[in-house]
């Protein structure tokens, strides 16, 4: 079975000043992200000063994010079609099949009165993606948002999914997923990755802490705050047991760290976070891989 990658998120516009002082921390992969749109960026060259710099090292990218809004119309995100095409066009030169990000959603709209919208734009895209062996993967982040408006996304509840996925049965759609955002809507992570696991192309890995005690006292609608976002290894999730059953259903993509959300674990102790929860996670998932005797092979 392939080893599940550990890595973490690096912003586009920073990711040649930041990768070469945080390689020989042992990340396996990159996520490249971009924010609401590619702008100017020269992807080409881009692409090949990353993979210039990452392969002989043996470390990987894992994916393109672009997390915008392809269902508005606003011109705030204009070009966003555009960027999610840019980016399913040149995945193969960072040497990556999988293109991530916000569904995106019609402002202040519901679920449901985005899905239309949703089958026509990722129809198009998702096509376009096959057509050149790219997998599209839907992050799960509320983004503020809930069932009846937001200005984000719709790929943040299991019902949003079912509804996403029979508008649009394509081998090439799953998730980006991660517990945290499900946690903070108080949803059981384990059951629902026991579910969706076949659906999952890409982990998030960030976790979340949820104060029960605060919950119980003053409910979710009150002025004390009950959810945290955290790094993993600091939060309320068993990493052991998501491997494992990721593993479970032959899941082949890396868990990709998401920093700069813990409230603890920032600012000048972000890489001290973002190094153990690297380390936390390849104990969780068995340590360094170890080849078998060859008279174990068969067994």
């Amino acid at each position: 079975m392939e080893q599940i990658k550990i890595g973490t998120l690096i912003s586009a516009d920073e990711a040649m000043s930041i990768i070469p002082d945080i390689t020989d921390y042992g990340f396996e992969t990159f996520s490249i992200t971009f924010w609401k749109t590619i702008g100017k960026t020269d992807i080409k060259e881009l692409a090949k000063r990353l993979t210039d710099y990452l392969a002989p090292k043996g470390i990987t990218i894992s994916s393109l994010s672009i997390f915008t809004n392809p269902l508005s119309d606003s011109t705030e995100f204009s070009d966003a079609v555009k960027s999610w095409e840019t980016l399913i066009d040149n995945a193969s030169l960072f040497g990556t099949n999988l293109v991530t990000g916000f569904t995106g959603r019609i402002i202040d709209k519901s679920i449901d009165d985005s899905i239309n919208k949703f089958q026509q734009v990722f129809g198009e895209l998702s096509k376009r993606a096959a057509s050149k062996g790219v997998k599209i993967a839907f992050e799960n982040c509320t983004m503020g948002g809930n069932w009846e408006k937001g200005n984000w996304n719709i790929a943040h509840n299991p019902a949003a999914w079912e509804l996403m996925f029979n508008a649009l049965p394509e081998d090439n759609l799953g998730l980006q997923w991660e517990p945290c955002h499900q946690m903070v809507q108080l949803i059981d992570p384990i059951p629902q990755l026991k579910k969706w696991a076949g659906k999952i192309f890409n982990v998030h890995g960030k976790d979340a802490t949820i104060d029960w005690d605060i919950i119980k006292k003053y409910g979710i609608g009150g002025y004390k705050q009950f959810a945290w976002h955290r790094t993993p290894g600091f939060g309320d999730s068993n990493w052991t047991d998501i491997i494992s059953i990721l593993r479970m259903n032959n899941y082949t993509g890396s868990i990709d760290i998401e920093g700069y959300h813990d409230p603890v674990y920032n600012g000048k102790l972000e890489l001290t976070g973002q190094v153990h929860a690297l380390n936390y996670l390849k104990q969780c998932r068995g340590g360094n891989f170890i080849e078998n005797p060859v008279g174990w092979k068969d067994r």
